[in-house]
């Protein structure tokens, strides 16, 4: 028996792995001499000539340094996202990169402006100190002094005023006056852009009305009827003019304003006419409000009374379906303001809107849009429809003042346990002891308290102001549902700064456990934040987290109205941005704009 010699070890596993590769791989050639030519010397390596060139093969990684000078990222993107790892992403993110978030929209929603062009803004403000500067009629000068700012000890513009007023009328001080490639009417075209409470109503209606008596003096038609009106009033000597007057020809401004002034809310037209009417009691021209609070006689004898009108103040819902029935009223408009333009333009009346400003182009000789908030998507509607429109904007703004405090409470931690309507309801109670604690204008009594609470959704607001009421708070629902007489009725005494009768004694509210009689909360949507100059409200309180910063400013603006103190608390739960919440209160203790 022959016996098979033995081979060392690493012969033996030289065999078998040579074996088992021949099984599995292919021969591997050996590389081709330098002198050899490439069978692809031929072909072209450019990506970018015809489709049949080859693409330059990736270089493969072999170790940590390999991949240093790489140009192009090998990463591998599957087909059917990971979303458990998006969930976990994004939850370690504080869903910065979710775009569908409403919350996200803060940093977008403004329109910016840059710090440098608001100190040149400061810059010239320095040059107005007085409404004696401005190039006004003496009889509004009068009116300004003697009934709007009647009982003020030093009387000066605000910086609104100062920056718009000179514009709207033509005078270079205090802004610079960009010529405007109007058409042949020569119309101009502002926009004047300033924070909540800051005096804008005055500041647009002081020149309307200035060049509508302007215009008034050299109006022929109109010195032909007020002298045959002389002359019937002589004839008639004893009898009360109210009695012929409506048989007496139709007076030539009867349903043909010069000036209309746009507003969203009953609230609002009631709140610029009161300022208007002021002015006119001076300057003698007759203002007239038209909203859904009056009965359709009252808007027939405003509009078509046998006296003419000279300014509207009106919805427009209301005086575009006037103008449907009867185009002549919008004929001899000369002067237009928008007033809260980012409501007026926004899809709720953007129809209406429109369609005045339409029918008011051939006559119209000033256009003014004003708004306390800048949206991008209302800079891009200007930016199309009116791209040679004057931009005035006030250095504040977009900025909530920093006379306003801005508190948090979080509803997660103990007492509340995640309840909001607890939390809002113990912030109400706080306010009002607080206040009950300091005397009002007469001794041992205690002033009214009148608190805004700000909600999302529409649904929320009667849950909120009913639970309120359990607590022993007197709280009424304001939405867009309530009817116009009643949303009038229930911020009369919020509109107002003068103390409430018959305010409490101060033992009778500390000594009340059930009830928080020195308070009243109205619990609202944005309805109630547009505009409307809440002289008496120190407080709101910000049941949910404002969507977007203009809510930001719009709802806290309620507060610290012209120069005065207040405070926001907002209620922050588990579902709420905090980082934004954090952001927003850092700016505003640094006084920078939201954006």
């Amino acid at each position: 028996m022959t016996r098979r010699p033995v081979q060392p070890q690493h012969e033996l596993q030289l065999k078998l792995y040579s074996q088992r590769g021949y099984a599995t791989h292919q021969e591997r050639r050996p590389p081709p001499s330098r002198m050899v030519l490439s069978e692809r010397v031929g072909r072209s390596t450019s990506r970018r000539e015809g489709d049949g060139a080859q693409k330059k093969p990736r270089r493969r990684v072999d170790g940590p340094w390999t991949a240093m000078n790489r140009t192009v990222a090998n990463i591998e993107q599957s087909r059917k996202p990971n979303y458990a790892t998006r969930d976990d992403d994004r939850r370690n993110r504080g869903k910065k990169d979710d775009k569908n978030f409403k919350a996200l929209k803060m940093q977008r929603a403004l329109a910016s402006i840059s710090y440098g062009q608001r100190g040149s803004i400061k810059a010239r403000m320095q040059e107005v100190e007085s409404f004696d500067q401005f190039e006004l009629l003496p009889v509004v000068k009068r009116a300004i002094a003697e009934e709007v700012l009647k009982g003020m000890v030093d009387i000066k513009p605000t910086p609104v005023q100062k920056l718009a007023i000179p514009a709207l009328l033509g005078q270079s001080l205090g802004t610079r006056i960009r010529k405007q490639k109007g058409d042949a009417s020569g119309r101009q075209e502002f926009l004047l852009a300033a924070e909540t409470g800051s005096g804008k109503t005055l500041a647009y209606l002081v020149p309307a009305i200035n060049a509508l008596k302007i215009a008034e003096a050299d109006d022929e038609v109109l010195k032909a009827y007020n002298k045959r009106l002389e002359e019937e009033k002589e004839k008639r000597a004893g009898e009360p003019v109210g009695k012929w007057i409506e048989k007496f020809e139709p007076h030539p401004n009867t349903a043909r304003p010069r000036v209309i002034v746009l507003v969203p809310t009953a609230e609002l037209v009631d709140q610029v006419t009161a300022v208007a009417k002021k002015i006119a009691h001076v300057v003698k021209i007759k203002v007239r409000p038209l909203s859904g609070t009056h009965d359709v006689m009252r808007i027939q004898s405003n509009l078509y009374g046998p006296f003419g009108v000279d300014l509207i103040v009106a919805t427009p819902h209301l005086l575009a379906s006037i103008a449907e029935s009867d185009p002549n009223v919008l004929s001899r408009v000369s002067h237009l303001v928008i007033d809260e333009a980012d409501s007026l333009l926004d899809r709720s009346f953007s129809e209406d809107t429109i369609k005045i400003i339409d029918r008011t182009m051939p006559s119209l000789k000033q256009l003014v849009l004003c708004s306390a908030t800048i949206p991008r998507r209302l800079d891009t509607y200007l930016e199309t429809r009116f791209p040679d429109m004057q931009r005035i904007t006030t250095p504040n703004l977009h900025a909530i003042p920093r006379r306003v405090q801005l508190g948090v409470m979080d509803v997660t931690k103990e007492p509340y346990r995640h309840n909001k309507m607890i939390a809002c309801a113990d912030a109400i109670w706080t306010i009002g002891k607080d206040t009950a604690k300091h005397e009002g204008v007469s001794k041992d009594e205690v002033d009214i308290t009148r608190i805004m609470v700000f909600v999302n959704e529409r649904e929320t607001t009667q849950e909120v102001a009913d639970f309120l009421k359990s607590k022993g708070i007197n709280a009424i629902a304001l939405h867009r549902d309530t009817p116009e007489q009643r949303q009038s009725e229930m911020l009369a005494s919020f509109t107002s700064s003068k103390p409430e009768k018959g305010a409490m004694t101060t033992a009778d509210v500390l000594n009340s456990r059930r009830s928080l009689p020195n308070t009243q909360v109205i619990v609202a949507t944005d309805l109630a934040s547009r505009g409307i100059d809440t002289l008496a409200v120190r407080h709101v309180v910000l049941y949910d987290v404002p969507h977007t910063t203009i809510d930001f400013i719009h709802r806290l603006g309620r507060a610290g109205r012209m120069g005065r103190r207040g405070r926001g608390i907002v209620l922050v739960g588990k579902d709420d941005r905090r980082d934004v919440v954090a952001e927003v209160k850092r700016s505003m203790f640094m006084g920078q704009a939201l954006v």
